[in-house]
Order: structure tokens, then sequence, then C-alpha cells
């Protein structure tokens, strides 16, 4: 067996946990091992379904979706204390959440989104989480496109949001939320990245609005990320940030290089040798189980945690995997 085989064992331990891993690693991991089970590629596909809509019932999905406020609350149809407090059991926050855990749409998740919208549209068109402040924040424009593209939001609606990203690219090819707040010259890699994840989603969910625009900006903020080796420097080669290092999860809006690869691979970004370094650090980080950990995770007010800190864990395993079935031959 070479490192990037998934054993048996392991193939058991990932598929034995929340539904929600159980769908990710079979459509991103084993979507074979269901082919060979199935009569028929529609078969298969039926079966990833119904994975997916398991989590409605039961785990972490399930656990998210039964905390949001009822009409009859001080927030209703909101989690938390509205659309950005409190962190991380927000509207926004648990939103991102339930897209990257794959949760499917329901009902009460696009009324939610289509609330945001109606309310918190600030006067650049962009999303504002302040009131009356007028200005919208980068990095949760990126993040709030990555939701609302996921789960459907009529495009009419994404337009001005649209505009105000386009707006906000950067002379050297990315972003940064401080830009229209206190004059920043450089991008952020936490900035960017959100960025990218959200028009990501949007393409591939079939929006068109200002797509060629999108796609070249998405082009030249992959290079911003690249020329940074993800990780470092790009003036002294030097680590940006110990925390950029680290394998979190939920990653919240915070950048780190297995979120950065994890794009990197739903982008079909091809292999760059400035990945490498990134790479290797990724795949040290193994333990002898042949699992990856929590390492770090960012404090704040939680519904529940999902995984302990130092533990292994089946969400950084299965994404960590999911990068080396990508990029691993190249290793």
């Amino acid at each position: 067996m070479n490192q990037f085989d998934i054993s048996n064992e392991i193939k058991e331990w990932l598929t034995s946990g929340d539904p929600s891993i159980e769908y990710l690693v079979y459509r991103d991991l084993l979507f074979n091992d269901l082919l060979v089970q199935s009569d028929s590629f529609t078969d298969a596909q039926h079966c990833l379904n119904q994975k997916r809509n398991r989590m409605l019932a039961t785990g972490w999905g399930h656990d998210y979706l039964s905390k949001r406020n009822t009409k009859t609350d001080d927030y209703p149809d909101h989690w938390g204390r509205g659309f950005y407090q409190t962190k991380w059991i927000s509207s926004h926050y648990t939103l991102l959440e339930l897209k990257n855990i794959g949760c499917p749409p329901t009902t009460e998740i696009l009324i939610t989104i289509n609330k945001i919208l109606d309310e918190k549209k600030g006067s650049d068109g962009g999303i504002d989480p302040h009131v009356g402040n007028g200005l919208s924040d980068t990095c949760i424009n990126g993040m709030f496109l990555n939701y609302a593209s996921y789960y459907g939001v009529k495009e009419k609606k994404l337009e001005s949001l649209i505009d105000c990203i386009i707006l906000d690219v950067m002379g050297d090819g990315g972003f940064n939320c401080r830009r229209n707040r206190s004059g920043a010259v450089h991008s952020s890699l936490h900035s960017t990245l959100s960025i990218l994840e959200g028009i990501e989603t949007y393409i591939q969910n079939g929006y068109r609005y200002r797509i060629k625009e999108l796609s070249r900006i998405k082009d030249h903020a992959i290079e911003f990320i690249l020329i940074h080796r993800l990780y470092k420097s790009d003036k002294t080669g030097k680590i940006i940030h110990k925390g950029m290092t680290m394998l979190s999860y939920p990653s919240r809006w915070k950048y780190d290089i297995l979120r950065c690869l994890v794009y990197f691979v739903d982008a079909k970004v091809p292999y760059d040798q400035r990945m490498k370094d990134a790479l290797e650090l990724v795949l040290s980080k193994k333990r002898k189980d042949d699992k990856w950990p929590v390492q770090a995770k960012h404090p704040g007010e939680v519904y529940f945690d999902m995984e302990k800190t130092g533990q292994a864990s089946r969400m950084n395993t299965y994404r960590v995997l999911k990068v080396l079935k990508f990029y691993g031959e190249f290793l």
C-alpha cells in the first residue's frame, strides 16, 4: 500500500462517523465503490443522495437545523442573534457550515438566505454585517456568495453582490476586507480564499452573470496565493502566520493551507510546484494510525463540538485524502 491508498480500516472508520462525513467520503473518495455495488450510475447516484438526505434527520446537519429560531423567538428565521451575531452560532456561520458539510437545501435555509439579502444589503451592493454602516465586508461577501450559490438563490438577487466583488479586486490580484475600511494596499490570503470559494460555487452552480470577468479574477487570485506558496511571504519566504499551517475545522473565515488545498481540488487547479511545500507539510501531519487530527479550534460560542481538538479527525482525514487523491502523484 502506498501512502495515498485508503485502507479498508480507514474506509470503515470514515464512513462510520457522522452522516455528513459518510456522504462527503462517498461523494469525493469512494463513489466507485457505490458503482461496484449498484446496477447503474443512476442507482449509485440515488444511493449517494440517500446518504446526503440522512443528515436532515440525524447528526450535525439535523443538529444545526434544529437550532434555528422560530417565529416566536427574538430573532425569527435566524440562528443565534441574527445574521452575524454571535460567533459562531449566527445565521452566517451556520449556513456556511451547512454548505460545507453538504447539507441538502430546505425551505427554512432559503427563507433565511433571502431574508439576509432583503435586510443586509450595503450601499455598495454587498452584504453589510453591521447596522447602518453601509459598507460590505469582503470576506463575508465571499462566504455569503458561497452558500447562497450552493443553495440556489435566484441570480438576480446576487447581481449587486457580484458587482461589488468585481469592484473590490486589488492591484495584486487578491482581496482584502480592510480595503474599504482602513485603506489596505496588499491583499489578504483570508479574504482572497473566501472570495475564490464563493466564485467557484457560483460558477459550478450554473450562474452566468458577469461570469467571464469572474473567471479572469479567479485566475489572478489563484496566482496571488501561489506566489505566496500558500502560506509564505512573497518577499522573505517566511511563514506568514503559524495558524495558517494548523489543521483546523471548522475553518470559519480563517485561512489555512488545508482549506486552500481543498479549494484548489474543487476548482481543479492544475498542480503547480509552488504548492509542494504546503502539500508536504499537510502530509507530515499524518498520525501513526494513518489519520489526521484537528490541531486547533477558533475560539467562540458554538452549538456543539463537531470533533475534539488533538484527536483523530474524520473531517480532516477526509479532506487530506481528497487533496492527495488529486495531487498525490506529484509528491
